[in-house]
């Protein structure tokens, strides 16, 4: 009998934790949180201490009856949620929902924290329990608390002043914040031309680049040479004072060491992931979760790395143990530091609470166990083994080389070139990063033996034209590594809010870096102007200061809550009222129509921006068209807005008289002619420009036109028109031929010839086929229509019924309509208020 139920988040782990406690346990997952706020306005009691109002998460219902199920057979309840704040408060809340129900009794509750599944770590935790940190509870409750009090307010805020569907959160609006900001600095930016000048060496058979580094007496900065006259100039003169010669003046030689980094943490994690793996955040920690999780590796399931949510760069003393035996025995005892390495974390608002993330086994080499592993696992397990080994290895060594060159041969000249090299000597911990085949780093430049006061060949000195760059857009590394030297968010969050971002199409992604779309320009720009303080990167660090002061015992959580809310309700209230929607989504007045005389806008709508002809007061309604892509609200211009309404465009006539026409459509540019269309979606592509509605000829649409009619005709393969009311077809579809009456679709037996299928044989697999979706209530009522139409000797009896039937439908359908119209209503309120309500960044 079972007298010890342990809970564990998910239930990847929980088999493997069960067989390292063998008999006496039963261990159930939770399946992450097991209740959360209402999903409504008052769920936060601002005016009752902040009162929160929580509800059982529907889809874990099921799961919390198998934990009270199990518990009345146990006499202690283990609680071993994952080691941090956010599993502190889901054992709370299962507590609490457990006393709620009045199912824990008198029963012993033990919180258990370990940092690896590993049987050690597990059985020590057992063997060590604790209690549950309110303090913990109270920090992760202020947070939620907090990023419900901003979502229920900024969001509704936005969907008034801007359009449906928007969302701000705490922590998602400050990163927004730093894309779009980074995209005006590139707008911006105006380039500098410099040059630079390079000379092609030769010694003995090896040939390597020098670079001006003296000119005539002067150090060569970036902008002394702004243009091309002055840079050949250079090279002029530079030519003649050599002589196809230069003497060395000087050798510098030292020696360089270089240290090994930190284990990892999340967002080091996270940022090597992307630039090494080309990961994702979300994909990151999707797999370094099973990876911590437990994967059998050929002797049953095991944990292979730590917790991966970490700001933490320490390692155990264990573990450094383990980490410098495995050291020795695989590179030998020359790679293992006197003394182990110890590292401290740069990141502000750091918790150290656990260790860094580092595999549980040093010996468990990635190429060993790569079989076992998924693809993604195999490479995010060998980037995490390779980094916990390095970070304990000595430091690598290079000698490296600086020489001095001189025009000529006397030596006498006031200008030099100098070049560099360098060559590794000891590996240390890059042997952890090199194939056997070498130890030489990819980037080393290895020069020639050169003495003081040798002549050697110059080849050619060239002058290289350069421009000053913008600061590149953010990629995931970069957004990561800059909302932790901030010290927005935590380690656990920084996934959700780049996912959150890309959801609300606030951004975009171009060649793996972001791009802010006109919505999430227009959302930052009105966050910053109406809301700046709480989209402020210090307000943002400071409050995640507090809230680590909380779970630390030094602050109270509802005097830190009351301090946020009382001016920021505040706020909301006056925007609410001050703030007009022309103002929010910044329209923007372009020019006057030359025809009609009227204003030219672009704004925001509920389908994306668009240009406007005219305004609401006018009596004619205004006119709208949609921004091509490619084109951005802030830049458009009035020439730009004017080509949008030239759709539809009248090309002209087919050889038969179809009126051929153009435009866009729901589903893309199209070509019209006569009551039939083809798309013209084709992208640029080595046979020439892509096709545009706005410049499409005549002759290229009637090539569409011909290609089109030719698939159609070799779609067809039978067809009678007469047959029924709307023609029986035999058809070559995506998924090979088959029969349709445009109200059912039957496949062609596989054993027959379509060509040769009889009337009688169509209507026959027509009868057997079901009704085609969507078409079903239609027929029906089609055939009692027909049937009652029929009925010739009961005419206007019939009639009578019909017209009766059909406006006590309409009766009803009003009816429905108004209960559909409330309950939509109501789901969108729902769902809207738990999207901004959501955890972490909404």
């Amino acid at each position: 009998m079972t007298n010890s139920l342990v809970i564990v988040e998910s239930p990847a782990k929980a088999k493997t934790i069960e067989k390292y406690l063998g008999r006496g346990f039963q261990v159930l997952a939770s399946y992450g949180h097991v209740r959360d706020l209402i999903p409504k306005e008052g769920a936060v009691d601002t005016s009752s201490n902040f009162t929160m109002k929580y509800q059982v998460i529907e889809r874990n219902e099921k799961h919390v009856e198998a934990i009270e199920k199990a518990l009345k057979k146990a006499d202690i309840l283990y609680l071993a949620t994952d080691p941090d704040r956010e599993g502190e408060a889901i054992a709370w809340h299962l507590v609490e929902l457990l006393k709620e129900r009045g199912k824990l009794g008198d029963r012993e509750v033990f919180r258990v924290v370990f940092h690896e599944i590993t049987k050690t770590a597990v059985r020590h935790a057992i063997d060590n329990p604790g209690q549950l940190s309110i303090d913990m509870i109270n920090a992760q409750q202020a947070r939620r608390a907090l990023d419900y009090l901003v979502g229920f307010n900024l969001s509704p805020l936005l969907w008034k002043k801007i359009r449906r569907g928007l969302s701000a959160g705490r922590v998602q609006s400050p990163a927004l914040r730093l894309i779009c900001e980074r995209e005006k600095e590139i707008d911006a930016f105006n380039p500098r031309e410099y040059w630079s000048v390079e000379g092609d060496v030769k010694k003995d058979a090896k040939q390597f680049i020098t670079r001006l580094i003296q000119y005539q007496g002067d150090k060569v900065q970036q902008f002394s040479f702004e243009n091309e006259d002055q840079a050949f100039a250079v090279e002029k003169h530079l030519t003649e004072e050599a002589q196809g010669k230069l003497k060395v003046v000087k050798i510098d030689k030292k020696q360089r060491r270089r240290t090994p980094l930190a284990p990892f943490t999340t967002s080091t994690l996270q940022q090597e992931a992307s630039r090494k793996l080309g990961f994702t955040a979300q994909r990151t920690m999707r797999t370094a979760q099973k990876l911590y999780e437990g994967i059998n590796v050929g002797d049953g399931e095991v944990g292979l790395i730590t917790y991966m949510r970490t700001d933490s760069v320490t390692l155990s003393q264990d573990a450094i143990a383990e980490l410098r035996q495995v050291i020795d025995s695989k590179y030998g005892a020359d790679y293992v530091p006197e003394i182990p390495n110890t590292y401290k974390t740069k990141a502000k608002n750091a918790q150290e609470a656990h260790e860094a993330i580092r595999v549980t086994a040093a010996a468990r080499v990635p190429s060993e166990i790569k079989s076992f592993l998924e693809p993604d696992q195999a490479k995010l397990y060998d980037l995490i083994w390779k980094r916990t080994m390095a970070s304990q290895m000595v430091p690598a060594v290079f000698d490296t080389v600086a020489a001095d060159l001189a025009p000529g041969t006397s030596g006498d000249s006031t200008s030099r070139l100098r070049a560099n090299g360098s060559v590794l000597i000891e590996p240390g911990f890059l042997r952890v990063y090199q194939s056997d085949k070498g130890h030489e780093a990819d980037d080393d430049k290895i020069l020639p033996p050169m003495k003081e006061g040798e002549i050697i060949d110059l080849l050619a000195v060239r002058p290289e034209q350069h421009f000053t760059e913008p600061p590149p857009r953010f990629s995931e590394a970069s957004l990561v590594k800059t909302l932790e030297e901030y010290g927005i968010g935590r380690p656990s969050t920084y996934a959700s809010i780049i996912s959150t971002l890309q959801k609300r199409e606030y951004v975009e992604m171009d060649k793996r870096r972001f791009i802010p779309t006109d919505v999430g320009q227009i959302v930052n720009t009105f966050l910053t102007a109406h809301f700046t303080r709480y989209v402020d990167y210090d307000f943002t660090a400071r409050l995640e200061d507090d809230l680590d002061a909380v779970s630390r015992g030094e602050k109270e959580w509802v005097p830190l809550l009351d301090g946020f809310w009382k001016p920021f309700e505040k706020l909301v209230v006056d925007k609410e009222a001050t703030v007009s929607r022309d103002e929010a989504v910044q329209a923007r007045i372009l020019g006057t129509d030359p025809k009609s005389g009227k204003p030219i806008s672009v704004r925001m709508g509920r389908y994306g921006p668009f240009v406007q002809i005219g305004t609401r007061d006018d009596e004619d309604k205004p006119k709208f068209a949609g921004l091509r892509e490619g084109l951005k609200m802030d830049k458009v211009n009035l020439e730009e807005a004017l080509e949008l309404f030239k759709l539809p465009r009248t090309l002209g006539e087919t050889l038969e008289g179809e009126p051929v026409s153009t435009s866009i459509g729901p589903f893309g540019p199209y070509v019209r002619y006569g009551a039939k269309y083809v798309s013209i979606r084709k992208k640029k592509d080595e046979e020439g420009p892509a096709d545009d509605p706005y410049s499409i000829t005549l002759e290229r649409a009637i090539e569409l036109i011909d290609i089109k009619k030719v698939e159609d005709a070799n779609r067809l393969i039978a067809e009678w028109p007469g047959e029924g009311e709307n023609g029986i077809q035999i058809l070559n579809g995506r998924y090979g031929p088959y029969i349709t009456n445009k109200e059912k679709n039957a496949r062609v037996p596989k054993d027959s010839d379509p060509k040769e299928l009889t009337l009688e044989q169509c209507i026959e697999l027509l009868d057997k086929a079901p009704v085609r979706r969507g078409r079903k209530k239609k027929k029906k009522v089609t055939k009692k229509a027909a049937a009652k139409k029929k009925a010739t000797s009961k005419k206007k009896v019939a009639k009578k019924k019909v017209t009766k039937k059909k406006a006590k439908k309409k009766t009803k359908k009003k009816a429905k309509k108004v209960t559909r119209k409330v309950a939509k209503k109501t789901a969108a309120k729902k769902k809207a208020a738990k999207k901004a309500g959501k955890k972490d960044d909404t």
